[in-house]
């Protein structure tokens, strides 16, 4: 039984879902309780350290994942940084989600330019290094 943590600040799509269960063997998608999910998707900006704020989901993911899970890893940066390291150090496996990027300008009648970006999911991908 192989699990996807989601240590991201979004839904997964349907399709995010498909390719993780054909390409990595995922049978089991475990979201982070709400209160994480919140701390998780807005990591406090003013502060010159977060990483109190991460040791919950350290605890977290200590209960959780087992080697060879995958933890989807994806929201601020430095967060996102010093988490990759502990997933690593528990044996799992981190990672990211790329998308391809299309954008779409439309013109109004008044001359105004709106652009629209669509993103459609590619695959996940293993952080390197």
């Amino acid at each position: 039984m192989k699990k996807m943590i989601l240590l991201f600040s979004h839904r997964l799509s349907d399709e995010q879902r498909e390719d993780a269960r054909l390409h990595w063997g995922v049978d089991t998608f475990v979201s982070l309780p709400d209160s994480l999910q919140e701390l998780w998707q807005q990591m406090p900006p003013e502060q010159e350290t977060i990483l109190p704020e991460l040791e919950p989901f350290k605890a977290f993911l200590k209960e959780v994942a087992k080697a060879d899970d995958l933890v989807l890893v994806q929201g601020d940066f430095g967060a996102t940084c010093h988490m990759v390291g502990f997933v690593r150090s528990l044996g799992a496996v981190p990672v990211y989600a790329t998308t391809r990027r299309e954008v779409i300008e439309i013109k109004t009648e008044e001359g105004i330019v709106q652009k629209r970006s669509l993103f459609q999911h590619r695959r996940f991908r293993k952080y390197d290094g």
